[in-house]
């Protein structure tokens, strides 16, 4: 009588089918996931130029209700500040008859952000490229 009993072998580690299972799952997320982050990406660079016009803003709604008319209010004139240096993410950046117009640069996607104010600054109407790409919000 034999003292030594055999058992079955059985393999341990994946099979084919669960790896395969795996890669299709990380495939998937990642279709979803890359365009997703570059968006995001491309509204973060964007947030610079939103911010960099946020003095000019400023500068344009103090004019208006010291009563200057729009057609004055420029870049180095009345308060406005000159128009600032490009950078990483700003091309660059203007006031013009009290509309600021600021531009960025092909990373953060070449969009335009215009911003119009009433007649006395206390309201902004956003447009330009960027409300097409939703980079900004209306």
């Amino acid at each position: 009588m034999p003292t030594h009993i055999t058992r079955p072998t059985t393999s341990t580690g994946f099979s084919l089918i669960e790896l395969m299972i795996v890669i299709a799952i990380i495939g998937i997320l990642s279709v979803i996931a890359i365009p997703s982050y570059q968006n995001y990406t491309k509204r973060a660079r964007f947030a610079e130029v939103i911010a960099a016009s946020a003095p000019y803003k400023t500068a344009v709604s103090l004019a208006l209700q010291q009563g200057l008319p729009l057609t004055e209010l420029n870049n180095g004139e009345h308060g406005i500040p000159a128009s600032p240096t490009a950078s990483k993410n700003l091309a660059n950046l203007t006031v013009s008859n009290g509309i600021i117009t600021a531009t960025a640069t092909e990373i953060a996607d070449n969009a335009s952000y215009i911003l119009t104010p009433n007649a006395n600054g206390s309201i902004w109407s956003v447009s330009g490229s960027c409300l097409e790409s939703q980079l900004c919000e209306n």
